[in-house]
């Protein structure tokens, strides 16, 4: 599918639930991946850590390529990685069809984000809850998502920070109205409202699905406290 179709595809979607595989069984990575598609999730979120940007590792290109190979939903490859530059193309190969990284690692962003485009995905960038929203007014129009994360990276189950919904909202405001908009970190019944009422459209939510043993009622009842929470005031 191409990029345009795409991107399409996932706004039609919209609220979007992307469930973080960091949280999975990977005993068991096949069939959670099969049960959150049958579930209904529209595309998977793939945290790839290098133990240097962020204080873990997870996984990388093998795992990108497994879960390539039994799934065609959607993959964001969400690089917290020091040097993204170096792995765009080879990620690309592996089967991801969103590449993210991190403002924090380059000097500047937006020719990583034009390549990434090149490569036939689409280009996302992320910045962490101590980073300002002002970094990113560059890539505004050069990107088709951005991540913010509402936690430090590296580790999964953390607090929601809400102070970072200011971003959120600054984004909404200034930034392409056709914009992946996305928070990462803490999500779960309660915190998907406010961040939804500030714009987000595209939430990342790890252990607020997979401790649940039905996604598919987890999914949708993520979805419709999204639903019922967009344009409330944020």
């Amino acid at each position: 599918m191409d990029t345009s179709a795409l991107l399409a595809e996932l706004h039609a979607a919209k609220p979007l639930i992307a469930p973080s595989l960091l949280a999975c069984d990977f005993a068991h990575l096949g069939r959670d991946v099969a049960a959150v598609q049958k579930a209904g999730a529209r595309l998977l979120h793939l945290d790839i850590m290098d133990g240097h940007f962020v204080p873990n590792l997870s996984f990388g290109l093998p795992i990108v390529e497994a879960v390539r190979g039994v799934t065609d939903l959607a993959l964001d490859a969400h690089l917290m990685i020091t040097e993204p530059a170096r792995y765009v193309e080879r990620f690309r190969e592996a089967g991801a069809d969103m590449i993210t990284f991190h403002a924090e690692t380059v000097a500047d962003p937006v020719p990583l984000l034009r390549r990434i485009r090149d490569l036939g995905a689409l280009a996302g960038i992320s910045i962490n809850p101590p980073t300002p929203v002002s970094v990113l007014e560059p890539c505004a129009g050069e990107c088709d998502l951005v991540l913010v994360m509402s936690v430090m990276p590296g580790f999964g189950g953390q607090k929601f920070q809400p102070e970072v919904l200011d971003k959120v909202r600054w984004l909404a405001e200034n930034f392409p109205p056709d914009l992946l908009l996305s928070v990462d970190g803490g999500l779960n019944g309660e915190t998907i409202a406010p961040c939804a009422a500030a714009g987000t459209n595209l939430f990342v939510v790890g252990t607020g699905l997979f401790r649940y043993p039905d996604y598919r009622g987890r999914l949708a009842e993520l979805r419709e406290v999204a639903e019922s929470a967009r344009g409330a005031p944020g």
